[in-house]
């Protein structure tokens, strides 16, 4: 249990706990936009979206680590916070070759929209690429 001006995070993924440990923050990005959880915020839960999921460590901010969360489920309780990630990537685990054909892939299905395409799938993918190199980036 968490005290103070920190809480209790949780990882998971199918492969894995990603992460477990006390945190002072958490950035990731929701259905519903971008948001920021700290310690003592109100019980709420969230479906997740592609985007940089941040993690400050301490409190004063001085270190944060950063990972590319693909979607999934968080849990917002005042003491803790559980994340049932289906894909999340830490900077090293990141194939940025692969990443980059997988943007320009999704970019030129979007180009040569048909009707029988997938708009929605495709643009999910192309967010997720964008994520995936955005954070592999900047190891």
């Amino acid at each position: 249990m968490a005290a103070g001006n920190t809480f209790h995070l949780r990882i998971l993924s199918p492969e894995r706990v990603f992460y477990e440990g006390d945190v002072s923050m958490l950035e990731l990005t929701t259905t519903e936009g971008e948001i920021g959880i700290y310690a003592g915020h109100i019980p709420t839960t969230f479906v997740l979206s592609p985007g940089v999921m941040r993690i400050h460590e301490r409190p004063d901010g001085s270190f944060v680590r950063e990972a590319a969360l693909h979607s999934g489920f968080i849990e917002v309780l005042p003491e803790e916070v559980h994340v049932i990630a289906e894909a999340v990537e830490w900077p090293e685990e990141i194939d940025l070759n692969r990443a980059r054909v997988a943007q320009q892939r999704a970019e030129r299905r979007l180009k040569r929209y048909n009707s029988g395409m997938n708009v929605m799938r495709t643009e999910l993918a192309l967010r997720r690429a964008l994520v995936r190199i955005e954070v592999g980036e900047k190891r």
